[in-house]
This record gives structure tokens, C-alpha cells and sequence, in this order.
């Protein structure tokens, strides 16, 4: 056994950026062990997402293709991506730790009578024994894991990994989607508008805390993170302003809200209280804004700013849109 799975995540139609940061994680178990990269999808109308994992580093696309996929169902799905991963041999089965991640790969992992790893931040393989490093103690060490059961199962915290990039064009598989015995069946997903780039697969994170004073401040906040361009910024928020209901909880970052890992996260007004900065101590840089100079935020920032969040951000603002319209 010595391919590599990934198991792809679509949504509305469209693949999730982290399964293409997946598909490169099984790159580098696959130089390893001699196999190759297959990435399996589930859903129904997947042409254009099996076209995109083939044109983007998937050696083979497992397509498991039919209406009754149109909706998730864990149990379902959990057996016909385990029926596929079995046939193929695979020796490791990998997935973004997104919610779908998180919900559907562990029942993968019980029905192949192995282990599942979580929020998994590298991978290795080494004398053919698999490892991974996850952040514990909410992120201040990190655990280095060995398997010891093959396949290899675990999560990956989006964006720890570069999303793939050419080097497919590989054959895509359809199999059709078992019809009945549904243990359960989404009917809706209700999430926030559309066009809002999802908190933990943004490349830049803007979060503002009780420094900008007022909800209504947050417009800074909102129209720094706009700056950036289309898709690339992310609003969030610390606890303390989610529970004073300046933000809605889908935006809150730390121990309780949501752990997030972007190139660069950019705090603004949040004092750096443990339980904030354990949603955040892994992103690859950090700025932080505040007009306390002692603030906790400050150890851990790779920058700083002392000074006054409303005459600092519209000057950051406007520079930054100043650079993204050049480029």
C-alpha cells in the first residue's frame, strides 16, 4: 500500500481552496513512498471540481457521482469514500480539518479500524512509519504523532500548506452514488452571505476588539480587510466583542470561537487575552495595533503599532488599496 487519498470537499459547486492544500500534503508523503496522489470527491454535479483536482496535482479522481449525494450525509458518504479507499490500498487518506473535515473523516478512519489525527499542521513519512505535528495546549507546543496503524488518517489545518498548482492531468473515475439507507441527510446549510471569504481559509485575517469602542467602529475593521481585494481578507473578532454582541460568534477567534492559521493576521484593538491567541498564535506573521503599549498582544506580534486604531487603520487602509491597485 502506498498511494496517497485525499478527500476533496465541494461546496456549492465549487472545490474548497483546502482541499487543494490536501492534494500537496499528499505530494509529499507520495515522494516517500513511490505511490501516487488519488483525490476522491463527493456530491452530485462534480464535473467541474473532478476537472480542477486532475488539473492540479491528482494522479487519479475518484468521483462518486448521483442526486442522492446532492445533499451531505456523514454515515453515507463515510462508507462509499471508505469503499474507495480500500480498493485503491491506500497506505494514508488525508482532508482539510474544515466542519465537513472534521465530521466525516473521523467515521472514515472507524470503518478502516485505524486512527484519526486532527489539525494536523505537517506530515511525514519516514521508514515507512507516517507522523504529524499538531498544535496542543492551545497552541503553545507542538506534538509531534506517529501512526501506528496504517492507513494513515488525518486532518489539516487550512492554510499550513501551499493549495496545489498544476502538475495534473490525471484520469478522472465516475462511480455512481448509492441510493438509500441514509442514517441522516442535510437538508439546508444556512451560512453568512456568500461572498464573504470564510474566516479560516482567508489569507489575511482582520480582527478587532473592545479598542475600537464602539460596533459601529468595526467599519474599520470591515473596510481594511476590503482593501486586500476580492476573496483574500477575513473579518474577526475577539470574545469579548462577540459577547457584547458587537459580532456575530461566526466571527470569533480563540479558544471558543474558531482557531485560524493565515500568512497574515492583523489584530487591531484586542489586548491579547490568552483565550484569543490561542486562535491565532499560528499564523505565519502577525500585526497588532493597539494604543497600550503593554498590551499582551505585543509578545507575540511579529510587528507592532503603538498607537490609535482610528488613525492608524484608515492610513493602513488606504495604503494597502493603494499597493493591490497597482499590482
Amino acid at each position: 500500500m502506498s498511494h496517497i487519498v485525499v478527500v476533496a470537499e465541494v461546496r456549492g459547486g465549487k472545490l474548497k481552496r483546502p482541499s487543494l492544500e490536501s492534494i500537496t500534503a499528499a505530494q509529499q508523503l507520495a515522494v516517500k513512498t513511490g505511490g501516487q496522489v488519488i483525490a476522491i470527491v463527493c456530491g452530485a454535479g462534480l464535473d467541474a471540481a473532478a476537472a480542477e483536482l486532475a488539473a492540479n496535482g491528482a494522479s487519479k479522481v475518484v468521483a462518486i457521482d448521483g442526486p442522492s449525494f446532492a445533499n451531505y450525509s456523514g454515515d453515507a458518504w463515510a462508507k462509499a469514500i471508505t469503499a474507495q479507499v480500500q480498493e485503491s490500498g491506500a497506505a494514508a487518506v488525508l482532508m482539510a480539518h474544515t466542519g465537513m473535515g472534521k465530521d466525516l473523516l473521523p467515521r472514515v478512519a472507524a470503518l478502516l479500524d485505524t486512527g484519526a489525527i486532527t489539525d494536523v499542521i505537517a506530515v511525514s513519512c519516514e521508514g515507512g512509519k507516517f507522523g504529524a505535528t499538531k498544535p496542543v495546549y492551545a497552541g503553545k507546543a507542538a506534538m509531534k504523532v506517529t501512526a501506528t496503524r496504517q492507513p494513515f488518517v488525518a486532518t489539516l489545518r487550512p492554510n499550513n500548506f501551499a493549495a496545489a498548482s498544476g502538475g495534473g492531468g490525471g484520469a478522472t473515475t465516475r462511480v455512481a452514488a448509492p441510493a438509500g439507507d441514509f442514517l441522516s441527510l442535510v437538508k439546508e446549510i444556512v451560512t453568512a452571505a456568500s461572498d464573504k471569504t470564510p474566516l479560516q481559509e482567508a489569507k489575511v485575517v482582520v480582527a478587532g476588539g473592545r479598542g475600537l469602542k464602539e460596533p459601529q467602529h468595526f467599519k474599520l475593521i470591515e473596510e481594511l480587510a476590503a482593501a486586500f481585494g476580492p476573496g483574500v481578507a477575513a473579518v474577526g473578532a475577539s470574545r469579548a466583542v462577540v459577547d457584547a454582541g458587537w459580532r456575530p460568534h461566526g466571527e470569533q477567534v480563540g479558544q471558543t470561537g474558531k482557531v485560524v492559521s493565515p500568512p497574515l493576521y492583523i489584530a487591531i484593538g484586542i489586548s491579547g487575552a490568552i483565550q484569543h491567541i490561542a486562535g491565532m498564535r499560528t499564523a505565519r506573521t502577525i500585526v497588532a495595533i493597539n494604543k497600550d503599549p503593554e498590551a499582551p498582544i505585543f509578545k507575540i506580534a511579529d510587528y507592532g503599532i503603538v498607537g490609535d486604531a482610528f488613525e492608524v487603520v484608515p492610513a493602513l487602509t488606504k495604503a494597502i488599496a493603494a499597493v493591490v491597485a497597482h499590482k
